[in-house]
């Protein structure tokens, strides 16, 4: 049995399962919500129920209080419907208006995808979630050096554990970490989520993505959100890499592209049955015109530079149509 719950002031309806809470439905039909704890206690999902009943769960007295609750206010990650809603909220569409917190978690898997490619998913605290918006990254912070930069690899709505891809590269003090010493229940403390890089969902246009490397992961990240709301766009995936032993999971790749992803890999220095050379290469090959699509960029800094460079003067891709994310490396720090 489900109820029907809208939302004001956008008018948005989506469906709320009798046992389930307002705000997995409302993530799990792909609108998004402020949240931060999802466990009754931070008070940063509250809303107004304007019309019907809930069940306010297991909301913390702190969080709302008896007052609130009789002026029609709860907390969307503990409430369940018990007819059908009419609610308001604000809706979250920009990176700024989500909170940026500084967390432990804990290194729960750590999985080899490629020779020198370790995916960490991260356990936040029994209270804690983060709230984020598909591509973006959070930063790991050490005791001494720089915080690193990774991008997560899952997507908004699956944020049970936070996924990263990291690649081992020469000079790196923390990548060279990860593959020798970092064990499973290794504690680490993060700040995120930051960075601009995420799905436009307002725009019209069809989508090409372009990565290089473990650039993979914020691809990945927006890929599968954008499948999980049904966004209906066309989408192409073009990934560069060094060898074809460097893609990685490609059993999701080809569960995309049953779904409609046209998936192009492109491999730079050995070769293979594909496509060889430059990724960026490939993109100006395949379309003689960019002046209809949005294109989000992301991994090493010339496989960006290069192809802000020239799909904007060689195939007329405006410059606000695209977004990048640039992966620098800072070295013994």
């Amino acid at each position: 049995m489900s109820f029907k719950a809208t939302l004001q002031p956008t008018n948005h309806t989506f469906p709320v399962g009798k046992n389930e809470t307002i705000l997995a439905a409302a993530l799990e039909h792909g609108i998004t919500l402020p949240y931060s704890c999802r466990d009754g206690a931070c008070g940063v999902c509250k809303g107004k129920v304007v019309q019907g009943a809930v069940d306010h769960g297991k909301a913390q007295a702190f969080a709302l209080s008896d007052e609130e609750k009789a002026a029609g206010m709860t907390l969307f990650c503990c409430a369940k419907p018990l007819t059908d809603l009419i609610l308001e909220s604000h809706e979250v569409t920009t990176a700024q208006e989500i909170i940026v917190k500084t967390l432990p978690c804990r290194v729960e898997k750590m999985v080899r995808l490629s020779e020198d490619v370790m995916a960490l998913y991260l356990k936040l605290p029994t209270n804690e979630r983060l709230q984020f918006l598909s591509g973006q990254y959070i930063d790991i912070l050490q005791k001494e050096g720089k915080p690193r930069s990774f991008s997560l690899a899952n997507s908004e709505h699956n944020d049970e554990l936070l996924e990263l891809h990291v690649r081992n590269i020469a000079g790196g003090t923390f990548t060279n970490h990860v593959f020798t010493e970092m064990k499973e229940r290794d504690i680490l403390r993060i700040k995120g989520p930051l960075g601009t890089f995420f799905l436009h969902e307002d725009l019209p246009n069809p989508i090409v993505f372009v990565a290089s490397g473990t650039g993979f992961a914020p691809v990945k990240s927006i890929i599968e959100h954008a499948l999980h709301i049904g966004f209906k766009r066309e989408m192409h995936f073009y990934w560069g890499v060094r060898k074809q032993s460097d893609l990685y999971m490609l059993d999701k790749v080809k569960e995309w592209e049953a779904q409609g992803i046209k998936f192009t890999a492109v491999v730079s220095d050995e070769a293979w049955s594909g496509r060889t050379g430059f990724v960026h290469q490939a993109v100006l090959d395949d379309f003689k015109d960019l002046s209809n699509y949005v294109v989000y960029a992301c991994g090493a800094p010339v496989v960006v530079e290069a192809a802000h460079r020239e799909f904007t003067t060689q195939r007329g891709l405006p410059n606000d149509a695209l977004y990048s994310d640039v992966f620098t490396f800072v070295p013994k720090a």
